[in-house]
């Protein structure tokens, strides 16, 4: 079994022992047998980041993050916006891969599953999509808004749930994010709109 399909199995396994009643509504029904592609190991300058982490304590955030870092090198990570959109220094900071879903190493039309990390002293602002979706960071140390209220500390293993077009946004300070992300529900594919500023 290679890193990518013991990352895949250990995602799975990860979100089928939580107990949380919003995140199994969030995965009922869902078809955990997927068809695997053949994509490229894609690179990114943020994946410096999570090489220089240390593994997360000894929980099953840790286990899911030691996986992640296994198969990091053997991923096709990638960005959605551009240098137009946030700066070319966003971008240092910033990316994802979609373990699972129309793009993903896994092919499903039903839901998207992957990974976003982004750098220390990023401010990814509010922005809102069709997509209803829940974020699980595996790390502590990040920040989160939603429907435009004030940034809160959201620690590793809770669960963060954004339904559809509901304005959200993240800021990391001195740490960087590593995160479980899910998407159901709307276009899959589908590009953020962004409704707020980088200030």
């Amino acid at each position: 079994m290679s890193a990518v399909d013991e990352l895949f199995v250990a995602f799975r396994d990860y979100l089928l022992s939580r107990s949380d009643p919003t995140l199994q509504h969030f995965i009922q029904g869902f078809a955990w047998s997927m068809t695997e592609r053949v994509l490229a190991p894609h690179d990114l300058p943020v994946l410096a980041y999570l090489g220089a982490l240390d593994r997360p304590g000894n929980g099953a955030e840790g286990a899911l993050f030691e996986r992640l870092t296994n198969a990091a090198d053997m991923l096709h990570w990638a960005q959605t916006y551009s240098i137009t959109d946030f700066g070319g220094d966003f971008l240092q900071r910033y990316g994802w891969v979609e373990l699972f879903g129309t793009r993903g190493h896994f092919a499903s039309e039903e839901m998207a599953g992957g990974f976003l990390l982004l750098g220390p002293k990023v401010h990814y602002p509010d922005h809102h999509h069709t997509a209803e979706e829940i974020y699980i960071p595996l790390i502590d140390g990040s920040l989160w808004s939603k429907d435009g209220q004030p940034f809160l500390p959201r620690w590793s293993g809770e669960i963060i749930h954004h339904p559809s077009n509901i304005r959200h946004a993240m800021r990391t300070e001195d740490e960087p994010l590593v995160a479980l992300y899910l998407w159901r529900g709307g276009p899959l594919a589908q590009k953020s709109i962004i409704s707020g500023s980088m200030q």
